[in-house]
């Protein structure tokens, strides 16, 4: 049985315990609010954008780009996943690379070439010992990252399916739709498809000066929009994941002091009941 001063030696080193999650979950609840306000504030503008895929994929007959180039057969996809640098967020990067590996395994039983674009250390941990071949991966995105992140992802990726390296480029990431709801989910970011109802867009608008024009700074823009609502909403997700995580290690960290603190005064109280015995049975064996 420990003794009462193995019991409060462990009972301070868990207080200390609780004093850091405590911090981390109020560090991710701060960071998580002004992610999701981001995330709110560019769901008009990606929801317009949207929109606008179906138009641009119809426009494919009568435009010539090689952003809109409709491949006969997949033969190659692109495949970026983003992870987190750090763990203590619960299941957030387990559940990443789970959709991350079926749909890679969905790719190779269609025999299509996987190129695999890797987010995050713990992404790229996972898949070294799983000895999948990375061709590229990125550690500097964070809480922090935004446009700038998404319009070199865009140039790439673009360039890449411009050339004809690729004839596909899917974006793995934890999709955000409600500060109590993500799920880890796929993107479909090239080609372009037209949406439902609306494959006749092209023909029936005016594009004024002309759809080349246009197209030329309209569709890296979509793609670059596609890229940095992924970024968003996984940083949001991971700090929501993280909050969640450090109040359940919080809440376990309380009631683990609670039952050593128990257990510390039930000792301490039979050691009192010990010495008064012993008291009384001393002053009773001098009469």
């Amino acid at each position: 049985m420990a003794t009462p001063r193995e019991i409060k030696k462990r009972i301070s080193s868990v207080k200390n315990t609780r004093k850091i999650t405590r911090t981390m979950e109020m560090v991710a609840t701060a960071k998580s609010k002004k992610l999701s306000d981001r995330v709110n504030a560019s769901h008009p503008f990606s929801n317009k954008i949207k929109e606008l895929v179906g138009a641009l994929a119809s426009l494919a007959a009568v435009v010539k780009s090689p952003y809109l180039r409709k491949p006969n057969a997949i033969r190659s996809v692109a495949l970026l996943v983003i992870t987190a640098n750090r763990g203590l967020c619960g299941g957030y990067n387990s559940k990443t690379i789970r959709a991350a590996r079926n749909r890679i395994q969905e790719w190779k039983d269609k025999g299509v070439n996987v190129r695999l674009f890797v987010v995050g250390k713990k992404g790229i941990s996972y898949f070294q010992f799983a000895k999948e071949k990375i061709e590229k991966s990125y550690t500097h995105i964070d809480d922090k990252s935004g446009y700038k992140e998404a319009e070199e992802f865009a140039d790439f990726f673009l360039s890449m399916f411009a050339k004809e390296e690729v004839d596909a480029v899917e974006i793995v990431s934890t999709i955000y739709y409600s500060s109590s709801n993500q799920e880890a989910g796929v993107t479909k970011v090239l080609p372009f498809e037209a949406q439902q109802g609306q494959s006749s867009v092209g023909s029936n608008v005016l594009y004024e000066p002309n759809p080349e024009s246009i197209l030329e700074s309209l569709l890296p823009l979509v793609v670059k929009t596609a890229f940095l609502k992924a970024i968003l909403e996984a940083n949001c997700s991971e700090q929501i994941a993280k909050r969640v995580a450090m109040k359940s290690a919080t809440d376990a960290a309380s009631e683990m002091i609670k039952l050593l603190t128990r257990g510390y005064n039930r000792i301490r109280q039979a050691k009192i009941t010990q010495e008064i015995s012993e008291i009384v049975a001393g002053a009773d064996s001098l009469n």
